[in-house]
């Protein structure tokens, strides 16, 4: 038995000695240690992996929960800004690629004229207007803004554009009720319910900086309480610095596409619009500014509940300026409303420098004043920019030449503004073309006057872009000013001539700015107002009689051409028309 079984154990060493012995065994035991060690690797980069997937957000979740609210938001305010860079990015993607389907795939072959590429273009021009426009909402703020200002080129823009981005006039983002205790809050360590008497959180307006609501002090004065988005000036420089970038990719895509220069320009103006507090001087400026203007009211500012990102000022009823039926239907005149109008914002360019940037038709209200005439009520004044008396001088002078058709003058006076470029110049002023055998401006641009403005737009854009540069910065939002009013008076009909009666502002602004200069003498009413009535008459009488003898000169040829002492050519022929 014993013999037995140390046979039987030499035998299993015998066979395991074999199998380690075997020619390749090393190899094998070596590649079998090598698999195990990889597997180890492979392990610990797993847990590695679901360590960092798992604990990072657990720890970047606990250290949102210690924080306090503000800095909550701010960690928000940086992931959301990825967010909105990608959706813009993507809009702008989608848009192009659209745009470019459409023309080289879709319409290619077909005249521009034909019923097939008009329906496919329009359906194109609608599908990019609904997505600027959901982009624009989702992101909200500055985003809004700058949906709003396309608006006002609605002789540029095909009409899909202008009649889906007006829901942004006065349709934004609509916050909820916790964030407005948040920030009443933070800037005043009370609520609303404490701070008025009454407060309707249902906002009655909402804008592209804020949200208004309806409110009452405690003496029972009805207000109405602006109230800025709680994460906008947390945000702002982070949404500058996406459109920058984003400017940036269009600029390499479209080398001629170059409007950086106009963000970073108005970079510090639109940073004041934040400042409530701002707003609201800007506001009491332009009331006393405006006081001689008896059809003119600005909103009452109460200071005591007002902060940096709140403003509560007077209540005003009345429709927006764009609401024809509206305003026929309180029975006041269209032709009155808009000359107050355009009277109006010709004194803040041509006289007082002082100039609201952004009249959109939001913040004009028109209601009937105690004459039973129109009345309007300016409302948001955060966008303010200041022409200088120099710069107005020349502007007062440059828009009477155009209107006489002063070449010489037209030419003197846009150099100095720092324009070369004189004639491209004052068509931009007025938007749009000039014809200088002509004194008549229509305030209607026909359909040959806006094909030549859109093609100078796509034809000479790098030429428009060098007059931007050019002329002095605060003209840009002047443009702006000078575009809004012209897009609302032809809403309301055109009915009345703005470039005539912004001509005769800019006499009259010309001759109060001279007075002034005169020292002790400008103090006496009389003197000013005998001046000023002088020089408005001369222009009167010098564009009466200019056109009086254009009418002499077109009767006159026309009968040599009727009884055949004269031939009439194309040129002479529309002239003549």
């Amino acid at each position: 038995m014993e013999t037995n079984r140390v046979l039987r154990l030499c035998l299993h060493h015998m066979a395991l000695l074999r199998r380690y012995l075997h020619p390749g065994s090393s190899f094998q035991t070596i590649r079998t240690f090598s698999s195990v060690r990889e597997n180890k690797r492979r392990g610990l980069l797993w847990k590695l992996i679901v360590g960092v997937s798992v604990g990072l957000p657990v720890a970047v979740g606990v250290q949102y929960a210690v924080l306090a609210p503000r800095e909550r938001r701010k960690m928000r305010i940086v992931t959301e800004g990825f967010g909105r860079f990608c959706r813009s990015l993507s809009v702008g993607v989608l848009i192009s690629v659209d745009y470019w389907w459409t023309t080289n795939v879709t319409v290619r072959g077909l005249h521009e004229s034909s019923p097939s590429y008009l329906t496919e273009m329009s359906a194109c021009h609608q599908r990019a207007a609904e997505s600027i426009v959901e982009g624009a909402l989702r992101n909200g703020g500055i985003y809004i803004k700058l949906g709003q200002g396309l608006c006002s080129f609605n002789h540029l823009l095909p009409p899909e554009y202008i009649r889906t981005l007006q829901v942004l006039e006065d349709k934004a983002l609509n916050r909820r009720y916790k964030e407005v205790d948040a920030l009443f809050q933070e800037d005043f360590n009370k609520t609303p319910e404490q701070l008025f008497k009454t407060f309707d959180y249902e906002p009655i307006a909402a804008a592209s900086l804020a949200q208004v609501h309806k409110a009452e002090l405690f003496d029972g004065t009805p207000v109405a309480v602006k109230v800025q988005y709680i994460d906008l000036r947390d945000r702002f420089d982070g949404d500058i610095r996406i459109l920058e970038i984003l400017l940036d990719i269009i600029k390499f895509m479209h080398p001629s596409f170059g409007f950086r220069w106009v963000l970073k320009d108005l970079k510090g103006t639109l940073a004041q619009e934040l400042d409530f507090e701002n707003e609201a001087r800007n506001s009491e400026r332009c009331a006393v500014e405006l006081k001689h203007f008896s059809f003119i009211s600005v909103p009452k500012v109460f200071w005591e509940q007002t902060s940096k990102r709140v403003l509560t000022a007077e209540f005003c009823n009345g429709c927006k300026i764009n609401n024809v039926e509206e305003i026929k239907r309180q029975g006041l005149s269209l032709k009155d409303t808009a000359d107050k109008l355009i009277r109006t914002f010709a004194e803040q360019i041509f006289y007082t420098g002082f100039i609201h940037a952004d009249p959109h038709p939001g913040n004009i209200l028109v209601r009937r004043g105690p004459d039973n005439k129109a009345e309007l009520v300016l409302l948001d004044h955060g966008l303010y920019e200041y022409l200088s008396q120099q710069d107005r001088v020349a502007l007062c002078k440059l828009w009477r030449s155009i209107v006489l058709r002063d070449e010489a003058a037209m030419e003197k006076y846009s150099c100095e503004l720092g324009v070369k470029e004189y004639f491209l110049f004052c068509e931009m002023l007025l938007q749009r073309p000039i014809n200088m055998q002509e004194l008549g401006l229509s305030n209607i641009l026909s359909q040959e006057d806006t094909a030549y403005m859109r093609e100078m737009a796509s034809q000479r854009f790098e030429s428009i872009m060098q007059v931007l540069k050019a002329m002095p910065r605060p003209m840009l939002l002047v443009f702006r000013n000078i575009n809004t009013v012209r897009s609302i008076n032809i809403t309301l009909g055109a009915p009345v001539d703005r470039y005539f009666v912004m001509a005769k502002s800019a006499v009259r602004g010309w001759s109060k700015i001279q007075a002034e200069r005169t020292g002790m003498l400008h103090r006496l009413w009389v003197f000013r107002w005998v001046r000023t009535t002088w020089e408005s008459l001369k222009f009167e009488l010098a564009l009466r009689w200019e056109m009086a003898a254009m009418s002499m000169t077109r009767s006159f040829l026309s009968l040599l051409s009727y009884v055949g002492l004269v031939s009439v050519d194309a040129d002479l022929y529309e002239y003549l028309r």
